[in-house]
């Protein structure tokens, strides 16, 4: 069985120790990040390769595409996309133009990334903003501000990744928009009462319940638990994502090297399953790190597992023909936005 861990390597490319682990411990998945995608024929070169340790063909590859300042692949090697928020001004003039932009922008997001070998791309991001929030950590990456308008173009997204031939993953669970700081670096706690957290802050993600898969925030919410973050917390996971949410899909952490997070990596693996995770995302370890994550790791085996294999068999084949076309469709919708 898989580990229930994703991973990825330091450099642009595999190294012969990296090469080992992988092959040893079979984790469940990858992520690759810009290093690894200098040019199209590096990255799939590089998802080929990453295959190949574990020998299974549809091994998830994850990658950030959401456009705007996450994008791993960036211009001007390859096309340059919206910040999110831009779907979100659109749907203030037109909301059906403003659907089918946001469906044709994560259609393309989608080619982008699966035409390159990755099969995950990490959107739709459906956290809802607040004002007095940090806006380098949520802002513009926000489709909208509302909780039902950022359903809907989340909805749209989900169904132009599959048609990209890519799966979506919901971000960050169950709401990561009135964050005063940057998880990367510190944690977040919210004292947002519990009737303002279901009515806003999950709204979107309840919509969205039946999405194959969903990744935690890293967030302390004092409503729920006083000291445990949401990756950390049986209580969020088990009463509001599960329960309240009502999401039984893939359920996947954030990264587990995010400064938000305190203790040995192995704690932080280990407390992320007891929580209720189904996978732990490994991001940027070192190889003395990825060591270290063995000894909290666990196998993918049971209702993770069914729920992961379930996720998997949403990928579809798709026609790999040209985008030029869709492109500019897309730039006439966007058009009454972007002048």
């Amino acid at each position: 069985m898989p580990l229930a861990a994703i991973y990825d390597c330091e450099g642009p490319r595999l190294n012969p120790e990296e090469k080992a682990f992988f092959s040893d411990v079979n984790p469940w998945g990858f992520i690759v990040f810009a290093r690894h995608c200098s040019t199209a024929d590096e990255l799939r070169a590089h998802c080929d390769e990453l295959r190949d340790c574990v020998g299974r063909a549809d091994a998830p590859i994850l990658i950030d595409q959401e456009g705007g300042r996450v994008a791993r692949m960036a211009p001007p090697i390859f096309p340059k996309h919206v910040v999110p928020a831009t779907f979100g001004k659109l749907w203030k003039l037109d909301p059906k133009k403003a659907r089918e932009a946001i469906r044709l922008n994560a259609y393309l997001l989608a080619r982008l990334v699966s035409d390159c070998g990755a099969n995950v791309n990490c959107v739709p991001m459906v956290d809802v903003p607040q004002a007095d929030a940090d806006p380098t950590v949520i802002g513009d990456r926000a489709y909208a501000w509302h909780p039902d308008i950022i359903a809907a173009l989340g909805a749209e997204v989900i169904e132009g990744t599959y048609a990209g031939g890519a799966l979506p993953i919901v971000k960050h669970i169950p709401g990561h928009g009135r964050a005063l700081c940057d998880s990367h670096h510190e944690l977040p706690r919210v004292c947002a009462s519990r009737s303002d957290l279901v009515d806003v802050d999950f709204a979107p993600f309840r919509a969205l319940n039946t999405a194959p898969m969903a990744m935690t925030a890293h967030v302390l919410y004092e409503a729920y638990d006083k000291e445990r973050c949401a990756t950390l917390s049986p209580i969020v996971i088990e009463d509001v994502i599960r329960s309240e949410i009502g999401f039984d899909g893939l359920l996947m952490s954030d990264d587990l090297k995010m400064k938000a997070l305190g203790g040995a990596i192995k704690d932080r693996m280990r407390d992320s399953y007891a929580a209720g995770c189904d996978i732990a995302l490994c991001c940027n370890f070192s190889m003395e790190e990825k060591q270290e994550s063995l000894k909290g790791a666990i196998e993918l085996s049971g209702r993770a597992g069914e729920r992961a294999d379930a996720a998997l068999a949403l990928l579809r084949d798709v026609e790999r023909g040209e985008t030029g076309a869709d492109y500019q469709r897309l730039d006439a919708l966007l058009k009454p936005v972007l002048v």
